[in-house]
This record gives structure tokens, C-alpha cells and sequence, in this order.
């Protein structure tokens, strides 16, 4: 079975996934950058916390960080999004990698459903939720969903919301212990776009829930 033993490796198999097919504005459905999502993967990865570990997609759109986790080893990957088609397409990028690379040997599940309805308990959510520039405090809903669902969570925001989330997270028993910056690329997926690709600042935030440390540390 072929591995995945480079960050640049699981970049370039990334980003042949299929993107998606109707994107959604106010979901804000843009797919996640192959490079980003292996810069943060192998991280996670480096900390311990893909290999072996059940891990939730939240909004997993067409599937890069869940199919990434797969690639890297993890034990159980569900995949969970309120757009049935877009399910559909991540399921076909996972059959797809499956059949030509035999890359992965974990278990993938996928729930169609919204975000504040589903309830699963895993080891790590991997999520890039929408910014919240089309429903106010939508990457909130996602956040605070995370932080009952896991006991580690890396999660997409933009980097200008560091403070609030460190006060958010902390009011919620959980604590930021990393953050990663990129120049997020977007690219023209609606009308109205006039560049090809626009670049913002978001980070990706690690946090952990407090009853996974120990007490006075």
C-alpha cells in the first residue's frame, strides 16, 4: 500500500478532488486550499492527533481535511454536511482516491444533516466553517458544536478574530494552544467576482477542551 510521507505529497492528491458543483453563497462554499489543508493536516498529524483517532468533518463540503485525515492514517473519518449534493461529492473523491491509490484503511461516515442538530463524539474535529460574512456568528455555531463533540479541535477563522476566540473559548472550558496563519487563497466561484483568486488572512486555531488536560498546566 502506498503512504503518504511528504507534506507535498498530500498536498498534490488533494488537490485533485473534485470541487463543488453548485456552491452556495450563503454558506459561503468555497473549497479548501490543497496546500493549506496539508500544511494544517500535517501538523495535526505531528501533534498526534490524526493517526489512529476517530475525527469529524463538521461541514465537510467536498471533503479535503476528512480525506486528508484518511491518507495520514486516522481510524475513523465522519463526514457531516447539511447539502446532500455536496456529500455526494465528497463520498466520490473518497471512492475515487480508494480506487486508484488503495491509500487509506479507515472507515468514513457521512451524516447529512445541520450542524446544530448532529450529535457524535469523537477524539478531533477538522473543520473549515463558513467566515460568518453571510450569517452573523456562523463560525461560532460551528466552534461551539466542535467543543461538544471533541476534546481537540482545529478550526478555520479569520485571523483578525484571535482575541475573541481566545475569550470565547475560554468561556466555553476549552483553550487555544495554536494558531497557523496562511494568505487563504479564494477563488472566483461566483458572478460577481472580478479576480481570479483573493487572498485573505485566516488562521486555523487549535484548542483544546478542558477536560482533556490536567488540571494546573
Amino acid at each position: 500500500m502506498k503512504e503518504i510521507r511528504t507534506k507535498s505529497r498530500l498536498a498534490m492528491v488533494l488537490s485533485r478532488l473534485e470541487g463543488f458543483k453548485d456552491p452556495n453563497l450563503r454558506q459561503e462554499q468555497y473549497i479548501t486550499d490543497s496546500e493549506v489543508a496539508a500544511s494544517v493536516l500535517w501538523n495535526a498529524n505531528m501533534l498526534g492527533d490524526i493517526k489512529g483517532k476517530s475525527i469529524a468533518d463538521l461541514g465537510c463540503g467536498t471533503g479535503v481535511l476528512g480525506i486528508g485525515a484518511l491518507l495520514l492514517g486516522a481510524r475513523k473519518v465522519v463526514f457531516v454536511d447539511m447539502d446532500k449534493s455536496t456529500l455526494e461529492t465528497a463520498k466520490n473523491n473518497l471512492a475515487k482516491l480508494k480506487s486508484e491509490f488503495s491509500l487509506y484503511t479507515g472507515f468514513a461516515e457521512f451524516i447529512n444533516q445541520d450542524i446544530k442538530e448532529v450529535v457524535i463524539d469523537v477524539d478531533v474535529v477538522l473543520q473549515n466553517p463558513p467566515f460568518g460574512t453571510k450569517v452573523k456568528h456562523h463560525d461560532i455555531i460551528f466552534l461551539e458544536k466542535a467543543f461538544k463533540t471533541a476534546t481537540v479541535v482545529y478550526s478555520f477563522h479569520k485571523s483578525e478574530s484571535k482575541r475573541f476566540l481566545e475569550c470565547f473559548s475560554a468561556k466555553k472550558n476549552a483553550r487555544l494552544t495554536h494558531v497557523w496563519g496562511f494568505k487563504f487563497p479564494l477563488k472566483a466561484t461566483f458572478s460577481f467576482h472580478r479576480r481570479q483568486i483573493h487572498r485573505i488572512d485566516v488562521s486555523c486555531f487549535r484548542f483544546e477542551v478542558k477536560n482533556n488536560f490536567v488540571d494546573g498546566k
